[in-house]
């Protein structure tokens, strides 16, 4: 789309707007969301949420996101990352403290910021990809 910037709220209004997914309980289970999301040149996906403070995922989210990364990372790399912030207005996602992350089926932690832990694991992919690529017919066009 021309002149729309990625990343960026096209309508902030209908974004800050409650969704009720009250109707679509089934026994102790309703819908979750998910704060991001990158399909990565079809080599990999990041999952991102981000929680104000010192608040937990809630045990139900936890799971749900766990078991989608764990299958993703089924047929390609992928990379969920728990985030922290403390704005009271715009969240820099980017800049938000990782609090845990889950890779090839382990929670691991590590001090950092999400922004270069998400292009740490992208480089990664291109690396992957790229010694791949050249494996196949030796040389790398």
């Amino acid at each position: 789309m021309v002149g729309i910037e990625p990343g960026v709220i096209r309508n902030r209004e209908y974004a800050t707007r409650v969704r009720d997914f009250s109707g679509l309980r089934f026994g102790t289970i309703t819908p979750t969301d998910l704060d991001g999301l990158i399909e990565y040149k079809d080599r990999g996906y990041v999952l991102i949420e981000v929680k104000y403070g010192e608040t937990r995922l809630p045990d139900g989210q936890r799971l749900a996101l766990e078991r989608l990364c764990d299958d993703l990372q089924k047929t390609k790399p992928a990379l969920l990352v728990i985030g922290s912030h403390h704005s009271r207005g715009d969240i820099d996602v980017a800049q938000a403290v990782v609090t845990e992350y889950r890779y090839n089926t382990q929670w691991r932690e590590r001090e950092s910021r999400i922004g270069p832990l998400v292009a740490g694991f992208l480089e990664y992919l291109d690396r992957l990809y790229s010694e791949e690529w050249q494996g196949r017919d030796g040389a790398c066009s």
